[in-house]
């Protein structure tokens, strides 16, 4: 029914509207959550795409996109690939907060899963906080 809900959505709005992200992120999820990891990550490729294309590579929406695929990598033993996305999707977070006065609603979270990204990298604990501290004070 997802991919029947994608092909609609793609004929009706276009492959590249903002709309289809929709689709593709719940599908790509719903993969994910099944274990094909490999099926959700060329979804997931591109959602980031549409969305940086639509809103600008800075927009929240983008990093919402650079989470998720960054989760992939980490759950597909690629932490080498994760951590730059993970990275820049937290730059884009606390650029938000920053600009609006108050935290993005998913920091807290966002910002365990870096951690956890950082210490599973071999980063130890305290390395990971400074990591954290540091990319919050750019």
């Amino acid at each position: 029914l997802m991919r029947r809900a994608l092909a609609i959505d793609e004929q009706s709005y276009g492959a590249e509207h903002p709309r289809v992200v929709i689709d593709l992120n719940n599908l790509s999820q719903l993969l994910k959550a099944t274990n094909r990891l490999a099926e959700a990550e060329p979804l997931m490729r591109r959602a980031l795409d549409i969305d940086e294309l639509s809103y600008g590579a800075e927009h929240p929406l983008v990093a919402l996109r650079l989470w998720a695929l960054a989760v992939l990598f980490w759950q597909s033993d690629r932490l080498s690939e994760a951590l730059p996305l993970m990275s820049r999707a937290m730059r884009i977070c606390h650029h938000f907060s920053k600009q609006n006065g108050y935290e993005h609603p998913h920091w807290n979270k966002a910002a365990g899963h870096y951690r956890g990204m950082l210490t599973a990298s071999g980063h130890s604990e305290s390395e990971a906080a400074a990591a954290l501290q540091k990319l919050m004070a750019e």
